[in-house]
């Protein structure tokens, strides 16, 4: 049931407010699907002599997405959500302009680690928003149809960028993000009331925030489901710093790269859907295991395949196949994660939000980047570190099940 109503002074539907706080989430994947189709492009002209450089035009976003998101919680616990999320727009738009201009790869790296700051605001807030008015499992319900929506950003993302370079370069897709916030911040300015009263507000002090985060690490839910998003977030953001190479140097797709992005994003956004029909009837912890479960299988068969040496197109079949699942997983699990590990938190929404999204991001981060470095021409790097990751998820989830059962 629904911890509190939406505002009533609002003529807002629950429709509206799943899309507005579907954009926001959408802004990450928006601003990393987006570049998919330019790191070529951007590899030729900035870094020519070591374009595997080129992958860290994700993983730089999303560092300063984890450092961000630390930080954006416990701000709006103190200041309120709508606040925090306006400095977070302005932050991101600087960083889009700046990359819009940047002459070199280490700007170009600095421009994305800035709108990484900026998009923790949208990413991390709008869960706090949720976990305002939503608990349990009405909550993760409301967040698997966030996450639907949200599944759709990846799969229009490649073809939109693609789209915007072909007629103005690489640089002009830092644009389209400018424009992006824009209509956000204005939809959100005039259409959502702040939904954390003053007298919820707590002061932004070292001391509290400190104790606080404190809090969250310390009930074993929310500290062993932080721990299972890590490595799930791992298998995403590896695959996805992996897949445009891939597609490019393993199978010479370049060109078709952004179709069969959209093909199976939109095949994986159905992962969300499923889980929102079946979350209430099965419960989160069934949903993890399952997908948990279906993905190690699903790895332990690509690596047999492509040890065996099928021909051509049959890899790159199999390989498309793995690679939705991957998506498909990630629709399946990151949703639960967090509404397990935000579940016990309750007035500290927005500093467990933060924790939540800032260990998780950097940790899975810290673990990509030397694993996209990786990449030698095949997609077995990116294989057998999706299965060592979700290996140890699963071993994971079979304690955080033991505990959610004690203390739910």
């Amino acid at each position: 049931m629904p911890a509190a109503p939406l505002p009533a002074s609002r003529p807002m539907s629950q429709a509206e407010f799943i899309a507005m706080m579907a954009m926001m989430v959408a802004t990450v994947a928006f601003s990393i699907d987006a570049m998919l189709p330019g790191l070529p492009h951007i590899a030729e002209a900035l870094t020519p002599e070591v374009p595997n450089r080129a992958q860290l035009i994700i993983t730089s976003f999303l560092m300063g997405l984890g450092a961000g998101t630390l930080i954006a919680g416990p701000l709006s616990d103190s200041f309120g959500r709508k606040r925090i999320i306006m400095i977070g727009a302005v932050i991101y738009v600087a960083g889009a302009l700046l990359g819009m201009i940047a002459p070199s790869l280490t700007t170009l790296l600095a421009a994305r680690v800035l709108q990484g700051l900026g998009a923790a605001a949208f990413r991390i807030v709008s869960l706090a928003i949720i976990r305002d008015m939503f608990s349990g499992r009405e909550m993760a319900r409301l967040m698997s149809f966030v996450m639907t929506i949200f599944a759709m950003t990846p799969a229009m993302a490649p073809l939109l960028g693609a789209g915007i370079i072909s007629l103005a370069g690489w640089r002009g897709v830092f644009g389209a993000f400018v424009v992006f916030a824009g209509i956000l911040t204005l939809w959100m300015a005039l259409r959502l009331n702040e939904p954390l009263a003053p007298e919820r507000r707590r002061p932004f002090q070292a001391r509290p925030i400190v104790s606080a985060i404190k809090e969250v690490l310390a009930n074993p839910v929310t500290r062993l489901a932080i721990l299972v998003q890590t490595l799930c977030m791992t298998t995403l953001f590896t695959s996805l710093s992996m897949v445009q190479p891939i597609f490019e140097l393993t199978f010479d797709r370049a060109e078709s790269f952004p179709r069969w992005f959209f093909v199976m994003a939109l095949v994986a956004g159905s992962g969300s859907f499923l889980n929102a029909r079946l979350i209430m009837r099965l419960g989160m912890e069934r949903m993890i295991g399952f997908a948990l479960g279906a993905q190690i299988i699903l790895s332990v068969l690509a690596i047999a395949l492509w040890m065996i040496g099928l021909p051509p197109q049959a890899q790159f079949a199999v390989f498309v196949i793995w690679q939705t699942s991957v998506f498909f997983q990630a629709g399946l699990t990151l949703g639960n994660l967090n509404a397990l590990a935000m579940a016990p938190m309750g007035a500290l929404a927005g500093t467990a939000a933060s924790v939540i999204g800032a260990v998780a991001t950097i940790g899975s981060v810290s673990l990509a980047i030397p694993i996209g470095q990786m990449f030698e021409g095949t997609p077995l790097p990116s294989h057998i570190s999706v299965l060592i990751a979700v290996l140890a998820g699963y071993a994971l989830m079979l304690r955080l099940k033991h505990h959610a059962a004690l203390a739910f």
